[in-house]
């Protein structure tokens, strides 16, 4: 069984959807991001980082004591491991499907993050920022794009480089862009949103949160940014 810490971000729906593709055993334990919950000393023994999601694993596969994880990439790539499924192990394609994990840690992640600040959560508009993270947020879809060209997949076949830039592509429309200068990656998201068990993981968030306000508060952002 895997304890998943989880609230309706991103970099929470990335697991989810990892741990629906793959079937296995898992329980959500929700951490409201907007009340502090990512505070409690109990979460921080496992994500010192304050930052969800976080993994713990009960039946890890050394049959040692549980196994606690944070960092939505780490734990991508330890679920692949452990399950066999959306990693290859053979060095060329283990490595393409890795570079575009990283990309998305490393190049989306952030920019798209604070794209949806600067849009969304910020107390005052602040147009220089908007229009750098707007810019960026368009420059690394481009790359994404070009990708896609001739592929159903990042990386050819469906993997967890999928499954970490979707939820993040998925808000072009929050992020300020147009879709239809991404024609490859429109078509992409189409593919996934079709999936089952992506449609399975969004639904959790009706169970989760079913407030999608729920981080616009004066005491979530406090909470988030120091506001």
């Amino acid at each position: 069984m895997i304890d998943l810490y989880y609230w309706t971000t991103p970099n929470g729906h990335k697991v989810s959807i990892f741990l629906e593709e793959a079937g296995l055993d898992y329980r959500i334990v929700p951490v409201h991001i907007g009340k502090g919950e990512q505070f409690a000393p109990a979460f921080l023994k496992i994500a010192p980082n304050n930052r969800i999601p976080a993994i713990v694993d009960h039946a890890p596969a050394d049959a040692g004591e549980p196994i606690a994880l944070f960092e939505s990439g780490a734990i991508l790539e330890y679920l692949a491991d452990k399950s066999g499924k959306f990693l290859p192990r053979e060095t060329r394609a283990r490595f393409n499907v890795l570079q575009w994990l990283y990309w998305q840690m490393g190049g989306v992640g952030p920019m798209a993050g604070q794209n949806h600040h600067f849009v969304r959560y910020a107390p005052e508009p602040i147009p220089y920022a908007i229009d750098r993270y707007v810019k960026e947020t368009a420059r690394l879809y481009g790359v994404l794009d070009r990708q896609l060209a001739g592929r159903d997949y990042v990386a050819g076949e469906y993997s967890i480089a999928d499954m970490a830039i979707y939820p993040w592509a998925k808000l072009w429309k929050m992020q300020q862009q147009k879709l239809e200068d991404f024609p490859n990656m429109a078509a992409w998201l189409e593919r996934i949103d079709a999936r089952p068990a992506v449609q399975r993981a969004y639904a959790l968030v009706e169970q989760v949160n079913a407030d999608p306000q729920a981080l616009l508060s004066a005491e979530a952002r406090r909470l988030l940014f120091g506001q």
